[in-house]
């Protein structure tokens, strides 16, 4: 990519653009910034760390820059695709039958963001904010947002995840994922995809909640209440 590619006329723009766009699928350090836009070392930098004051940039463990929470907050408030106005009466009779919370998540590029949340009325140990942003590293609604992605997006996405390709291919089997523990301790989870018009995953629809409630099987429970959910919500976009 270059700066040709995505010009605007604004050098300071086209460049800050086209950092925001190599990183739109995986975090990078500043030595691969600098080979994937061809910027000079020290402008990759300074936009880079600018960025990240900006809180539109972020780095994670190892220094690599990634998207930052300030990026989720602004796609959370333009409603993306229709999803959350879909979504929320849904999600909302969803929490009134199984008194756990039930949530709305999106993948943007390395992370997964809340973009509705019905939290349960009497269990508020999990809650989550809308526009809260957590890497696609564990739980039942990363291994839904990962598993139907293609080869090269599934081999970035298992890289130091806490779950693997045959247990992607479990979830893609029976439609569904479960996790104990990921979302904090003694919380359990499960979650299902929301397909689009073209049928490619757009969102995934997920109960969270204490493993008092959903049990260390929430799936024998719950898969089918989450799976007609996450269709029904796919219908109304």
């Amino acid at each position: 990519m270059s700066l040709a590619d995505t010009s605007s006329g604004v050098r300071v723009l086209d460049k800050t653009s086209l950092l925001l766009s190599v990183l739109e699928n995986e975090s990078l350090s500043l030595a691969a910034l600098v080979a994937k836009t061809g910027l000079p070392r020290p402008t990759a930098h300074r936009l880079a760390t600018a960025l990240e004051r900006l809180n539109l940039l972020t780095r994670d463990s190892t220094g690599r820059f990634a998207l930052g929470p300030r990026l989720a907050d602004m796609s959370v408030g333009a409603r993306q695709n229709g999803l959350v106005p879909a979504a929320t009466p849904v999600l909302t009779q969803l929490r009134d039958l199984t008194g756990v919370s039930a949530r709305l998540h999106k993948r943007r590029g390395i992370q997964r963001i809340c973009m509705f949340s019905a939290d349960s009325r009497s269990h508020r140990v999990d809650a989550v904010p809308v526009g809260a942003a957590f890497p696609m590293k564990g739980g039942a609604v990363s291994q839904v947002l990962l598993a139907w992605e293609d080869p090269d997006q599934l081999y970035e996405g298992l890289r130091d995840s806490r779950f693997t390709a045959e247990t992607l291919a479990g979830v893609r089997r029976r439609g569904w994922a479960e996790s104990l523990g990921d979302e904090g301790s003694g919380i359990a989870s499960i979650a299902a995809p929301v397909r689009g018009r073209d049928h490619q995953v757009v969102a995934a629809v997920a109960l969270s909640g204490p493993v008092s409630l959903l049990s260390r099987s929430p799936g024998r429970r719950y898969a089918a209440r989450v799976i007609d959910a996450a269709i029904l919500v796919g219908d109304r976009l």
